[in-house]
């Protein structure tokens, strides 16, 4: 298996745009699943945990401007138990995939990683495009179904299954997705 990264995708939203009232009801049921992934990410030695943003237009945000305006937003509730931990490195984004203009795959490099567990939002977008660029990249890929929030559900199926049978995604849930 090797190293391993936890990369937490666009988890910090202020649900103010257009598709936000679908997409809440699905990351509704992913944050407390999500979150016991995080803390044992955290606390496993062997997998790094990388927050990676949209920076939902503001070029100059930092990861306390996008935290806070997270959390004024219209569903703290589903921040709050999410926030990126200090020690773990964030990333900012501008599109959908994760690596798309940041510095991820220099990151994950420069740190031996070989599987990526994909968890966020939004599962037929980011998530999907973000596997996909992993793909491409050579990495294994993991995605635990109980930690992806989509704004389609159908979309959403048809994109982990496209990852699984396209990119070789195991798709697992989030107890088990740190398991060899």
């Amino acid at each position: 298996m090797g190293k391993m990264a936890l990369v937490v995708v666009d988890m910090l939203n202020s649900y103010d745009h257009p598709d936000a009232e679908l997409l809440q009801d699905s990351v509704a049921r992913i944050v407390t699943p999500l979150a016991h992934l995080i803390g044992r990410a955290c606390r496993h030695p062997e997998v790094d945990v990388i927050y990676v943003n949209d920076n939902q237009g503001d070029f100059a945000a930092t990861r306390s401007d996008i935290e806070a305006l997270a959390l004024k937003g219209a569903r703290p509730d589903l921040v709050e138990p999410v926030l990126s931990p200090p020690e773990c490195p964030f990333l900012v984004k501008v599109r959908h995939s994760a690596f798309y203009g940041t510095s991820l795959e220099y990151l994950l490099r420069r740190r031996g990683i070989e599987t990526l567990v994909l968890a966020g939002q939004v599962t037929e977008q980011c998530i999907l495009y973000s596997a996909l660029d992993a793909y491409v990249r050579h990495f294994a890929i993991r995605v635990p179904r109980d930690c992806v929030a989509h704004i389609h559900a159908d979309l959403g199926d048809a994109a982990l299954r496209m990852m699984e049978r396209n990119m070789s995604a195991r798709i697992v849930s989030g107890e088990r997705c740190l398991e060899d």
